[in-house]
């Protein structure tokens, strides 16, 4: 049962992760990649639908936080295990829409 609550707390940092880049894009005006847009993940979609999609990610992060277990902040383990969900995402990501935006020029790695 315990290990539960450190799978939930990882996918919290994954969700949490994700709800930055879209937010961001939606509030900054900007289409961003969503798993709405044709084709999912790699086409545009609009700032309204990004800043729905990065607040719906921010919600379901929240519950998987506070809503799981007892989190806290001053328990490594718990810490860890939402710390690596989001080094994992952002890597991930990075490596995804670095594609789209940039990020991944040939030479980069």
């Amino acid at each position: 049962m315990l290990g539960s609550y450190y799978i939930s707390y990882f996918f919290a940092g994954v969700f949490l992760t994700n709800a930055i880049p879209h937010f961001v894009s939606g509030v900054m005006g900007k289409p961003f990649q969503s798993p709405f847009a044709k084709p999912p993940g790699e086409g545009f979609s609009s700032s309204t639908i990004n800043v729905m999609w990065g607040f719906f990610n921010a919600v379901v992060g929240y519950v998987l936080i506070y809503h799981v277990g007892n989190f806290d902040l001053r328990t490594t383990d718990e810490v860890v295990a939402l710390g690596l969900g989001a080094l994992i995402m952002g890597v991930v990501m990075a490596r995804r829409f670095g594609r789209f935006n940039g990020g991944n020029s040939p030479g980069n790695p």
